[in-house]
Parts: C-alpha cells; structure tokens; sequence
C-alpha cells in the first residue's frame, strides 16, 4: 500500500506511448490554432496575465535588471504548466522529481552568481563577509556565509518539491479513504469527497504559488548582483 501512493509519481504509458506528451501538446495546440491578430477573450486574457506576472517579476529588481523579465517570465510559464500538469489525469507532475527541479535552479542560480561576479566582483565576494566583522571571526562567517549561499539552489528545488509532493500524497490518501469508505460509511465518503474537491482547487493554488515564489526568488537574487 505504501509504494501504491507513490505510484501517482511514475509515468503512465499506453501503447509504449507516455501520455505525458499529448498533455504537454495541447496547450500549444490551443496556441497555435487561436488567431492571435484577432482580439477575444483568450487573448485579452492573455495579455493582461503576461503584463501582471511580467510587472510583478521587475518590481523588486532595478532598471539594469529589466532585460532579464522576459527568462524569468518563461520559467515561470513553464513551472505552470509542470506543476499544474499532475492534476489532469493518467499524468504526473514533473517539478515532483527532485532531480528536475535541481536542473532547473542550479543553471539559473548559477547564472545569478555569474552575472554579479562578471560586473561587480568586489560587491558580489564583499557579500560573503558582513561590514564591521571582527577578525577573530572572519574565517567563520566566510565559510558560513559561503554555505549558505550554495544552499541557494537545493533549497529552491526541495522547497518545490516538498510543496508538491506533500498535496499529491495528501489528495492520493483522502481519495483512497473515499473510495474505501464509499460503500460502507457514505457519509464519511461525502465529506472526503467534498474535501478532495476543496484540496483539488487548493493545490491548483499550491502550483501556481510555488512557480511564482521559485521565480521570485531567483529574481531577488539576481538583484543583489546586479
């Protein structure tokens, strides 16, 4: 029973053909088959979601940082497609796997670090020892400030994965107590049903939250080298 709760985690296939796929194809497909030289309510739509999550991003960097809203708005789009993808069914969420969600934060991470050494070297390595430190203490706060910025990039992916996993086993547990329950004790399977439904538009909220927090953050980060 225990390793069925994780099977939700596994991809499903039909045919030697994973269903993840036609499920990554359709919102493309909705892309590309709507006139975008038409305006409707899709598009209007979409425009008015880019412009906010785009004025969201640059708000806590400076001007010199603005260049960069176009990356961290995709990486946005694209941990909410990820992490939204799980709730459909016969599909698994990627972002769930602590190994992709490492791909996608040490590179950007990385590129944070990169970006503030190549214009600011001496601000960016004065970040690693705090104004006024006695010297007795300076080898310390250097190792613990350098620790805690290469944990950076694992926090950003366990921070992720933890979220999501922790909403997939906990829906997974309330649907198997309904389904076990729903002939014996109705009552009770009602209300499991009706808190699944409630759990469904929360962890709706949980994916699109933690794409936007993981986005955030990279962005803050980003900020303080440039």
């Amino acid at each position: 029973m225990a390793l069925n709760f994780f099977d939700q985690f596994n991809i499903h296939f039909t045919l030697g053909i994973p269903l993840v796929l036609p499920a990554l194809i359709f919102p493309l497909i909705i892309w590309v088959t709507t006139n975008r030289l038409i305006k409707n309510r899709l598009t209007v739509l979409e425009s008015w979601m880019t412009n906010l999550l785009t004025k969201q991003l640059i708000t806590p960097m400076s001007p010199s940082g603005h260049k960069w809203a176009s990356s961290f708005l995709t990486l946005m789009l694209l941990l909410i497609l990820l992490n939204t993808l799980g709730l459909l069914p016969y599909t698994f969420t990627p972002t769930t796997q602590l190994s992709m969600n490492l791909a996608l934060a040490v590179p950007t991470w990385l590129m944070t670090v990169l970006v503030g050494l190549r214009n600011q070297p001496t601000t960016s390595l004065g970040h690693l020892l705090p104004e006024g430190t006695p010297t007795p203490l300076i080898p310390m706060l250097i190792l613990i400030e350098t620790a805690s910025l290469l944990i950076r990039p694992v926090a950003l992916g366990v921070r992720l994965t933890a979220n999501l996993t922790a909403g997939h086993l906990l829906m997974q547990l309330i649907s198997s107590a309904a389904l076990a329950t729903a002939s014996t004790l109705t009552a009770a399977s009602s209300m499991a049903l009706i808190t699944l439904v409630l759990l469904s538009g929360l962890e709706m909220a949980v994916a699109l939250i933690q794409a936007y927090v993981f986005t955030l953050l990279l962005s803050l980060y980003l900020q303080e080298n440039i």
